[in-house]
């Protein structure tokens, strides 16, 4: 069954991981993707090891599959002439050149309408198309830091603290993959395309939610808190007798349940009874549960909480996490068909639709592996292609 996106054409300029995020996403909905890279090492991440796996990136494969990859030399003339036959078919270019860039190359928002009037145009970028930062390279951890993420990432008494993924380029994937989705619908209704302006920085700051508000709402500035929560207690890890787990209780009647369960009728008083009342006496608290959960394995309390329907769970790694019962029941881990990798594992998409579901047909392409069969299907001739090859062209 065709995806959710069969028909729509995207055409793939980015590198790194925000765009091909996005793009991939798109790819695993049913969209068809070429993605577009330099004819020299192509994405950045395909260099970016160990691990590598047969010459492939760990990095490189995690953003990419479910696309067709082809090379071109934007920079030459004849380059520039396949592009403009790629974006005259297609319903979507995504790009994450430095702002500016893709319009020295004759490739504007304008230029492209010219080529094609209802196109969508989606450009990533650090800081956005304008703004006093708007020229600055966009990374991942400038981001976090300059978004204020990192100023409430770690242990209060502690450095700042980046979060363990590129969660800004992450989160701004998945908000470009929204505004070409939105945009896509808008003009099934009116027949327009549009540009779609995502940065790292404004995703980030989007991505602080109640945090946010938080301040916005009391001028009081956010600090670290480590594993604690500004707003609710207990909410947090806690240790039994072999090892963490993380509680969180999330309302007064389930906090009434924990007390109950944990056998502390100290926590039953009404100094504790309201979330409000457990912020001010948070350190009391704490040690009352702190004792009581010493008394019992991590397995024990589990079964416990579980029973008694309060949120907690054991502080996996990542093996255990990929490898847990729900992750296998959920086919969060995919193996893909490789031409070189005889058994590549992939993470599996979190979209789940009943009548279109989410399929891997594409593996992620080695650098070029596409180009022929792209660029003929443009209408060039065999010999046409072996010029463009000797030019450098592709």
């Amino acid at each position: 069954m065709p995806g959710a996106l069969y028909g729509v054409k995207i055409i793939d300029l980015t590198r790194v991981l925000a765009g091909p995020f996005c793009t991939m996403i798109l790819g695993d909905l049913g969209a068809e993707v070429i993605k577009v890279e330099s004819i020299s090492i192509g994405d950045e991440t395909r260099g970016w090891g160990p691990p590598f796996v047969e010459g492939e990136s760990a990095y490189y494969l995690c953003a990419n599959r479910n696309k067709q990859g082809i090379t071109l030399n934007l920079k030459n003339e004849k380059g520039k002439e396949v592009l403009k036959k790629l974006i005259s078919e297609a319903d979507v270019v995504v790009q994450n050149f430095k702002p500016g860039t893709l319009a020295k190359l004759g490739f504007s928002y304008e230029e492209m309408k010219a080529i094609k009037e209802d196109i969508i145009l989606a450009s990533i970028s650090g800081f956005g198309s304008h703004g006093p930062d708007s020229s600055l390279p966009g990374y991942d951890y400038i981001i976090q830091a300059m978004s204020g993420l990192m100023s409430i990432t770690g242990e209060k008494d502690a450095e700042p603290t980046k979060v363990g993924v590129a969660i800004s380029d992450v989160l701004t994937g998945l908000f470009t993959c929204i505004g070409i989705l939105a945009s896509l619908q808008h003009r099934n209704r009116t027949g327009e395309g549009q540009e779609v302006d995502i940065s790292l920085f404004d995703s980030q700051l989007a991505a602080l939610v109640n945090v946010a508000s938080n301040y916005l709402c009391s001028g009081i500035v956010p600090q670290r808190m480590g594993n604690y929560h500004p707003n609710i207690v207990p909410y947090q890890v806690f240790s039994a007798s072999d090892g963490e787990l993380v509680i969180a209780v999330g309302n007064d009647e389930q906090f009434k349940r924990f007390a109950l369960l944990i056998e502390e009728p100290t926590l039953l008083e009404d100094t504790y009874k309201t979330n409000t009342s457990r912020l001010q006496n948070r350190k009391e608290i704490e040690q009352l549960i702190q004792n009581k959960l010493k008394t019992k394995r991590k397995d024990e309390w589990k079964e416990l909480l579980d029973q008694n329907g309060i949120p907690n769970g054991p502080i996996y790694n990542v093996s255990e996490a990929l490898h847990s019962e729900q992750a296998k029941s959920r086919e969060m881990v995919l193996n893909v068909n490789h031409p070189f990798i005889k058994d590549l594992k992939l993470v599996g998409s979190p979209l789940k639709l009943s009548k279109t579901p989410i399929e891997v047909l594409r593996h992620p392409p080695l650098h070029g592996e596409h180009t022929e069969e792209v660029i003929s299907k443009l209408g060039y001739s065999s010999s046409e292609i072996n010029e463009m090859k000797r030019n450098k062209t592709i």
